[in-house]
């Protein structure tokens, strides 16, 4: 069995005292894929499918990704493009952003929609976040919807966290636009309720979960920032009750390692409930973490 994940891998840079920065690799899409192959069985493959450059940053990255034991023949490269950089601030363990990212190969990921459709051919499940679509053009994200619509016809599964970034859009309609009709592709969604209230509107969680649902995704798990979250599946929509939280030391990579843990659980047999508690488990332990990608072998 194979898991693809498809989006961006950045540079992080992180502090590492006074004016100190320590650099490392990271990306929404990359986080939970770190996650997934640290947790799913040795028989199932878990690859990154993105572009990057010819620079000696890149083949870094390269040598980073595929370290890790996550597959990267759905790796592309650019002539002239280079990796995204992004710079991580923290104040009581909650972070800010300052990014670098309009000359990134990895925008060019869905160019060639030959290329895309032949990288996700064998793939069982594939994921994408909203970062994904919106760090493409448009023509890339009618290729990337294309490539995912016609994997779900043959019978593969399309996850999907809607990862609402307004600064990768023109602006909030063409956001919801583009996030709306990639949750038509997909089979589970995993949204996040506060993001999802200021930009749809949605009132409550369960609206949230019905909003989705009504798209067509069979499943649909409504994160709500340590609350009650909202679980529909098999017709039903039911609230789970708040879980354990700890105070954190670096919440980068948060909400990407819960979904890591969550399908590594699901694509194993676990129940849904059982996968929520199992991705709340690995996320606390990544929020004690500095950085988004906590060692593989520390996890528990």
């Amino acid at each position: 069995m194979k898991l693809v994940s498809i989006g961006e891998c950045m540079v992080e840079l992180s502090g590492a005292g006074a004016d100190l920065w320590r650099s490392g690799f990271a990306g929404d899409t990359l986080n939970t894929a770190w996650y997934a192959r640290a947790l799913l069985p040795a028989d199932w493959t878990v690859d990154y499918l993105t572009a990057i450059g010819n620079d000696p940053l890149s083949e870094r990255m390269l040598r980073f990704i595929a370290g890790a034991g996550i597959g990267t023949g759905g790796i592309r490269r650019h002539p002239s493009r280079v990796p995204g950089l992004y710079m991580i601030e923290l104040q009581d363990g909650e972070r800010s952003f300052t990014y670098w990212r309009d000359n990134s190969a990895a925008r060019t990921l869905a160019d060639d929609p030959a290329w895309l459709k032949g990288a996700l051919a064998d793939a069982d499940v594939i994921y994408v976040s909203g970062i994904t679509i919106g760090i493409l053009d448009d023509a890339g994200r009618a290729n990337l919807w294309a490539a995912l619509s016609g994997a779900r016809a043959k019978g593969r599964q399309v996850v999907f966290d809607p990862n609402l970034r307004p600064r990768l859009w023109p602006d909030g309609d063409a956001m919801c636009r583009a996030t709306t009709e990639t949750a038509r592709l997909a089979d589970i969604v995993l949204p996040s309720h506060d993001d999802e209230a200021q930009w749809f509107g949605d009132a409550s969680v369960e609206a949230t979960a019905e909003r989705y649902l009504a798209l067509g995704a069979s499943e649909v798990l409504v994160k709500n920032g340590g609350a009650e979250m909202v679980l529909a599946e098999g017709g039903t929509i039911r609230r789970l009750p708040a879980m354990e939280r700890v105070k954190p030391v670096d919440t980068t990579g948060a909400g990407d390692s819960f979904n890591g843990g969550y399908l590594a659980a699901r694509l194993t047999g676990a129940p849904a409930e059982q996968a929520v508690r199992r991705g709340h488990e690995i996320a606390m332990q990544v929020v004690g973490h500095p950085g988004a990608l906590m060692p593989m072998a520390d996890l528990a």
